[in-house]
């Protein structure tokens, strides 16, 4: 397993380079941010200030790692825009959240100043971009042909980038709301480091099942369901899930039931 998961990173070096590091680089901020989580007591909403951080260098580092995987695949694609879309976009991002997070101020759903309220709406403009970005990406995968690799694994990543556009846009319903909560502000817990809300709906819940189908949708399929038919039906179901937790947060929901809770205790 270990020789598999080197040969991975010296593949992805070859492939994109540019993407590889700066993944490097937020996954390792990832490890500074955790420890900081056990050395520091500032919170914001109830949570250790640098768990936000944490977990956005976290989905960052594997969205460039992912995406430096697959637009390998396309032909006459030229990365390096893409690359530094990426690189400076979802870089703003991080420094902005990790810069907020260190005064133990929010960084999203901040108005409080002028400057605060522009810096806010940079990283919404910053998210719509990538994302634009990334389902032109998709588009390019379900326009192309790709006779060297398994069909499963390309659809695969053609739903697993659609279902990933359609919920990052999903951000734009927490922003409307100025609250990743429904039936609280931006309520917050102590499960795991995820920290969903316990009492009422959360949308991050959706959010984090549909951004990540990027990921698992294409590694199932390429190494457990290896079915073009299996995938679709596999990557549906996904996808049902994602709307079903939508749905459910949109009620103000937990995802677990009080009962769920204290029986999981």
């Amino acid at each position: 397993m270990i020789e598999g998961i080197l040969n991975f990173i010296k593949e992805l070096k070859i492939r994109n380079e540019y993407l590889f590091y700066f993944g490097l680089f937020c996954l390792s901020l990832s490890i500074i941010f955790i420890v900081l989580t056990k050395l520091t007591t500032t919170q914001i909403h109830g949570v250790n200030a640098w768990f936000k951080p944490f977990k956005f260098a976290v989905s960052i580092g594997l969205f460039a790692w992912t995406m430096a995987w697959y637009c390998h695949y396309l032909s006459n694609f030229n990365p390096t825009p893409f690359n530094w879309t990426v690189i400076i976009l979802f870089g703003f991002e991080l420094a902005y959240i990790s810069f907020q997070a260190s005064k133990g101020q929010l960084s999203h759903f901040n108005f409080d100043t002028p400057l605060y309220a522009i810096l806010y709406s940079l990283m919404g403009l910053a998210a719509v971009m990538v994302t634009l970005y990334t389902a032109y990406i998709g588009f390019l995968f379900f326009t192309q042909s790709f006779p060297d690799l398994p069909s499963h694994y390309i659809w695969a990543i053609r739903l697993g980038i659609l279902i990933f556009v359609v919920f990052s846009f999903e951000g734009a319903l927490m922003s409307s709301q100025m609250s990743h909560s429904v039936g609280a502000i931006n309520d917050n817990s102590n499960w795991w480091i995820i920290g969903w809300s316990k009492t009422v709906g959360d949308l991050r819940v959706s959010h984090f099942i549909g951004m990540h189908a990027l990921q698992l949708l294409p590694l199932l399929s390429f190494y457990i369901f290896k079915d073009t038919k299996a995938t679709i039906i596999i990557s549906l179901l996904y996808a049902v899930l994602a709307t079903t937790t939508l749905v459910q947060a949109l009620n103000g929901k937990p995802i677990f039931t009080q009962n769920e809770q204290k029986e999981s205790e």
